[in-house]
């Protein structure tokens, strides 16, 4: 059977995630991409098992493309069993390419209602609401700061398709909004904005699986972040195994949204005793997360996944290992320059704790600083039973390490 994947830039999550998981499941994959060449070179150097793999070249944000392409590679590749991305950016054109060829598939509807966060605020009527305003490029200053009269500040000015925290930033007050929302469009040219009320407070996640009838949670991590006015994730740590307060509210608001299909990342922060969504990512947890919960866990998750694309049903049991714990720790960049020394990928198991380090900047790299993830310089990722232990692992690995920037 064959598997059509749609993806950007290459990610971990699917050269060891998806991929291998595809080779286990005996799927060809068909690997459509707006970047041929960066994914050559990047399963040229893994050591993951890869699938018999076809990469064909496609402008994969737009869903006319993708459908075109797949119906005219049938006749030479055979039909497609299931259509799948794990990219913020495709998950609703992956959704109406599926419905289009008759596949299982997450409803286009959902997809685009939790990727635009416009539509994703308009969504969560009642006691669940944000107050968020929608800016658009052609907006004139007055006519917005009139919209923006209901919005408490300070608030949070974001792009209403952006992901990672890219140029998400907290603002004091209208006239500071005005101007970051200046910044952000003459680096996003036409981008339309969101500027919603901030949520305070310990960020969590949670992990969900669904075939459209079961839905299970797969875990939940609680998350640091940089010092405002950035959003930057720092470090996450699994919490103990559900059920946990708040877990059956945020299913509720998953299901209101319509989410339910396949693998999702949702994020939200506890006001005054109830859950209040942050943002829904309808794909896996991403930057070597959902590696360490695949481990963690000890299930197929990636197959499993793959699988409800492939319209089979879910077990009503995972058979989730309960007792683990994870730390994700990521080494950050605090400013532009030139990477000159820091350590390589590594694997290490001592005292209970199995402790992976991976690059993510090469010495000799010169980057700006972007106040996201993309400032990661590395990944720590340690997982065990012992919270105090993997503390320590984690602690005296990045004390006798150095990454160095000039």
């Amino acid at each position: 059977m064959r598997l059509s994947l749609l993806a950007l830039n290459p990610t971990d999550s699917v050269t060891e995630g998806f991929l291998p998981a595809a080779a286990r499941l005996g799927l060809d994959v068909t690997l459509l991409t707006d970047q041929p060449d960066a994914h050559r070179r990047a399963y040229a150097h893994t050591t993951a098992d890869l699938p018999r793999l076809t990469l064909v070249p496609c402008d994969v944000r737009d869903f006319r493309e993708v459908v075109g392409r797949l119906t005219a590679l049938a006749p030479a590749l055979g039909p497609t069993g299931a259509v799948f991305t794990n990219s913020d950016h495709l998950q609703t054109q992956a959704a109406l390419a599926a419905d289009y060829l008759g596949l299982p598939g997450k409803d286009w509807r959902a997809a685009l209602r939790v990727k635009n966060k416009a539509l994703f605020r308009q969504a969560l009527t009642g006691p669940d609401r944000v107050l968020a305003v929608e800016i658009l490029p052609g907006d004139a200053p007055d006519a917005m700061l009139r919209a923006l009269a209901p919005l408490p500040f300070p608030a949070v000015l974001k792009p209403r398709e952006g992901v990672a925290s890219e140029d998400v930033i907290l603002v004091t007050g209208p006239r500071e909004l005005l101007a970051r929302r200046e910044e952000i469009l003459a680096r996003r040219p036409g981008a339309a904005l969101v500027a919603e009320e901030y949520l305070d407070g310990p960020l969590h996640t949670l992990e969900t699986l669904g075939d459209g009838h079961t839905l299970h949670v797969l875990g939940a991590f609680r998350t640091r972040l940089s010092p405002p006015p950035h959003f930057v994730e720092e470090r996450l740590d699994l919490l103990p195994a559900p059920p946990r307060p708040h877990t059956g509210h945020v299913l509720d608001l998953l299901r209101a949204l319509g989410v339910g299909f396949g693998v999702c990342h949702t994020e939200y922060v506890v006001q005054a005793g109830r859950a209040r969504l942050v943002e829904v990512n309808y794909r896996a947890i991403g930057d070597q997360c959902d590696l360490a919960l695949a481990e963690t866990l000890r299930i197929p998750l990636f197959e499993h996944v793959l699988r409800t694309h492939l319209g089979e049903p879910l077990p009503a049991e995972l058979g989730a290992r309960t007792d683990g714990r994870v730390r994700i720790e990521y080494v950050c960049a605090r400013r532009a320059g030139t990477l000159v020394a820091a350590p390589g990928a590594s694997d290490t198991e001592r005292d209970g704790v199995r402790l992976v380090y991976r690059p993510l900047r090469a010495p000799g790299e010169e980057h700006p600083y972007h106040r996201t993830n993309r400032d990661y310089l590395g990944v720590v990722r340690a997982t065990g039973t012992d919270q105090d232990r993997i503390d320590r692992a984690v602690a005296d690995f990045l004390a006798s390490r150095r990454w160095e920037i000039v």
